[in-house]
C-alpha cells in the first residue's frame, strides 16, 4: 500500500434531493460504508426533511419522518458514522424553498428561484428556523454544513443594485455579511456546533478583505474541486491563501458520482478515481493536519429542477474504489483486492461497463439493470444509426410510411432479431412484411404508429391487450428479465406496504395506460418536483407508488432505472415497423 491516509473524517454526501432511498436500505449499506473506510456522512436532506409548521410547505409529500430520521441517525451511529446535516443558506434554494410562490418575495432576481435576497430581513428569520428545526433533530452535532455556494445573480436585485452603487459596497462585501449572518445564528443558537461552508464564493475574494470580515473566524470552509485534471498547484495555494486569513480548519471535497453530467448513468470510475488520487497530491502540498477532512459528493441531480443522474447504488463501486483509495493513500493491487471482496465482484474494471456481473452489495442489481440496458441501448442504438441497410432503406421516412424494398428485409430483418438475442423467437417464424398489423387503433381508426404505440401501450415487450382490442396477431414477448431485485426504495405513500423494486423495473408490472385523446396532453409531475406550481396536474403522484419511482416522476426513473425498457422500446418501434410496411411497388 502507497502510506496512511492524510485525511482524519472521510464523509459519504448522501444527497437526498433525488432518489432517496428508503430507512432499511440504509441499514444495509451503513455497514458497507465503514467497512469501506467510511466514518462519517454529510445528508444533504432539501425537502426530505420533516419540516413542520411555518415552514411544512417546504416538506415533500413523502419526506422522512422524524422517527425515521432519528432511525437514520441511530443507524449511522451503530457504524461509527458521524452526520452532519447540510442547510442550504444562500444560493441553491430553488431546491424545496423559493419555487413557492409565498416565497418568491424572497428571491434576490424575482425571475430565478435559485438565490435569497441578503437584504431581506425575513430571509435571515427564514434560514434560522430552517437550521434550528434541523439541529433540533440532530442534538450533538459538531458540524452543521450551511452551502452558501453558486450564489448566482447576486448583486443584480434591484435593492442590490442601489446597494452597490454606495461608496466601498461590492457584491464580495455583500456575500460576507451574509454568511457572517447565517454563521453567527447557529454559533449562537448551537454553541456547540461550526459551521462548514462551500468555499467558490470564497476564492476571489482579497486576502485583506477577507481577514477583516470576521468570517474566517466562524466558519471552516470545504474546498471542493470534482475534476480528473485537478490543479493541484492551484488548489495548494488556495489553502495556504485561506490560512493566511485566519480560517483555522480546511477540508476538501472531491466526487464519487453525479459530477460528471446530468443525464449520467454510470459514473466513470477512472474519472473518479484521478479526482480522489489528486486530492491526495493536494493534502501532502500543505502543512500535516491542514485538511481535517475530505467528503466524497455524490449529487443525485444538478439542482431541484434536473434529471436524475446517477442512482445511488450504482454508485457504490465508484465510492468503494475511492474511498479505500483516500484511506491507503493509492489503488494498488491489494486495495482492489480488497474492494472486490467487499463488493462481492470478481473482477473490478475502473474503465468502462463491468462485463462479470455487478456483485452482491446492497443495490448491486440495480448496477446490474442499469448496465444490461446500457449494453443492450449501445446496440440498438448503433443498429438504427449506423446500419447501412436501416439508414439507407428503413429510415423513419420509410417506418413512417410502411414501405421497404423486399430485398432489404433480409439485411434489416436479421439485425433486428440479433438485438433481442438467441433466446427470443418470433411466434409463428419471423414476420413477412405483409402479416401484421399495427398494435393499437383508438375509435375504430388506425393511429399514426409512432403515436399509436406510446400513447396507448406501455412501453414494454408484450401484448397490448391492457389498452386495447385490435391486434390480429400480437407482439412477441420480450427478451427474459434479471431477477426481481430486493432493494427497496421510497414511494410517497405513508403508512402502506413497501413496494419491491421489481415493479419498477419489469414492464409487465407498470399501471394500465390511460385512454388517450385528441388534444393537448397534461404532463404528470409530482408533489416533490412541481409543488407549488399552478396549473399542473398531480396525479402521477398516485402511479410513484405502483411503480417505485424513488422521488421524481415516472418517465424520469424509467429513464435510469429502466434503461433497458428504452432500448426495448426502440426495437419494439423498430420490428413493429418491420412487420406492418408493405414492399415498395
Amino acid at each position: 500500500m502507497s502510506g496512511p491516509s492524510p485525511f482524519k473524517m472521510r464523509f459519504v454526501h448522501l444527497d437526498l434531493k433525488g432518489a432517496p432511498p428508503k430507512v432499511s436500505y440504509f441499514s444495509e449499506i451503513f455497514p458497507l460504508f465503514h467497512a469501506l473506510g467510511a466514518n462519517g456522512l454529510l445528508i444533504e436532506y432539501e425537502d426530505m426533511f420533516p419540516y413542520e409548521g411555518h415552514l411544512g410547505l417546504l416538506r415533500a409529500q413523502h419526506a422522512y419522518s422524524p422517527s425515521e430520521v432519528k432511525e437514520i441517525l441511530h443507524l449511522a451511529t451503530l457504524n461509527e458514522l458521524e452526520v452532519v446535516p447540510l442547510v442550504q443558506t444562500f444560493g441553491h434554494m430553488e431546491q424545496f424553498v423559493l419555487k413557492h410562490e409565498t416565497l418568491a418575495h424572497l428571491r434576490e432576481v424575482a425571475l430565478f428561484p435559485n438565490t435569497l435576497n441578503p437584504h431581506e430581513v425575513e430571509c435571515l428569520a427564514l434560514v434560522g428556523a430552517m437550521i434550528d428545526q434541523v439541529m433540533e433533530l440532530h442534538p450533538g452535532a459538531r458540524w452543521l454544513h450551511v452551502g452558501c455556494d453558486e450564489v448566482y445573480y447576486l448583486g443584480e436585485g434591484e435593492a442590490s443594485r442601489q446597494w452597490l452603487q454606495q461608496e466601498q459596497n461590492t457584491k464580495a462585501k455583500l456575500c460576507l455579511s451574509h454568511m457572517r449572518a447565517v454563521a453567527s445564528h447557529v454559533l449562537a443558537r448551537h454553541p456547540t456546533t461550526t459551521p462548514l461552508v462551500w468555499d467558490d464564493m470564497l476564492r476571489d475574494i482579497p486576502e485583506e478583505q477577507l481577514s477583516a470580515s470576521g468570517v474566517p473566524q466562524l466558519v471552516e470552509p470545504v474546498l471542493w474541486d470534482y475534476g480528473a485534471d485537478l490543479d493541484v498547484h492551484g488548489r495548494a495555494l488556495l489553502m495556504e491563501k485561506y490560512r493566511k486569513c485566519g480560517f483555522l480548519r480546511l477540508w476538501a471535497a472531491s466526487a464519487f458520482k453525479g459530477a460528471t453530467g446530468p443525464r449520467q448513468a454510470l459514473p466513470p470510475i477512472e474519472y473518479h478515481l484521478r479526482n480522489n488520487l489528486q486530492w491526495l497530491q493536494v493534502a501532502a502540498r500543505g502543512p500535516a493536519d491542514t485538511l481535517q477532512g475530505i467528503v466524497l459528493t455524490g449529487w443525485q441531480r444538478y439542482d431541484h429542477f434536473s434529471v436524475l443522474c446517477e442512482l445511488l447504488p450504482v454508485g457504490i463501486p465508484s465510492l468503494a474504489i475511492c474511498l479505500q483509495s483516500l484511506l491507503h493513500g493509492g489503488f494498488a493491487e491489494d486495495v482492489r483486492a480488497k474492494v472486490e471482496n467487499l463488493l462481492g465482484i470478481a473482477s473490478l474494471e475502473t474503465t468502462g461497463l463491468m462485463s462479470e456481473g455487478a456483485g452482491s452489495f446492497p443495490g448491486s442489481d440495480i448496477l446490474a439493470l442499469v448496465t444490461e440496458g446500457l449494453h443492450l441501448r449501445s446496440s440498438v442504438d448503433e443498429m438504427l444509426q449506423r446500419d447501412r441497410y436501416v439508414t439507407g432503406w428503413f429510415s423513419p421516412y420509410h417506418r413512417r410510411r410502411k414501405l421497404i424494398h423486399p430485398v432489404m428485409i433480409q439485411h434489416v430483418q436479421p439485425q433486428a432479431l440479433s438485438c433481442l438475442g438467441p433466446s427470443v423467437s418470433w411466434p409463428g417464424g419471423a414476420p413477412s412484411c405483409r402479416s401484421w398489423r399495427l398494435p393499437c387503433t383508438m375509435s375504430s381508426m388506425r393511429m399514426p404508429w409512432r403515436s399509436g404505440w406510446k400513447r396507448t401501450c406501455t412501453p414494454a415487450w408484450g401484448s397490448c391487450r391492457r389498452c386495447c382490442r385490435t391486434s390480429a396477431r400480437l407482439l412477441a414477448p420480450g427478451p427474459a428479465w434479471p431477477a426481481p431485485a430486493l432493494t427497496w426504495v421510497r414511494t410517497p405513500e405513508k403508512g402502506g406496504l413497501p413496494t419491491p423494486l421489481s415493479s419498477c423495473v419489469q414492464p409487465d408490472t407498470l399501471p394500465p395506460a390511460k385512454p388517450w385523446t385528441p388534444g393537448k396532453q397534461a404532463v404528470p409531475t409530482t408533489d416533490s418536483c412541481c409543488r407549488g406550481k399552478k396549473g399542473r396536474k398531480r396525479d402521477a403522484c398516485g402511479d410513484l407508488s405502483l411503480i417505485c419511482t424513488w422521488n421524481l416522476n415516472s418517465y424520469e426513473i424509467k429513464r435510469k432505472i429502466e434503461a433497458r425498457s428504452h432500448a426495448d422500446r426502440n426495437l419494439t418501434d423498430f420490428t413493429t415497423a418491420l412487420a406492418a410496411v408493405r414492399p415498395w411497388q
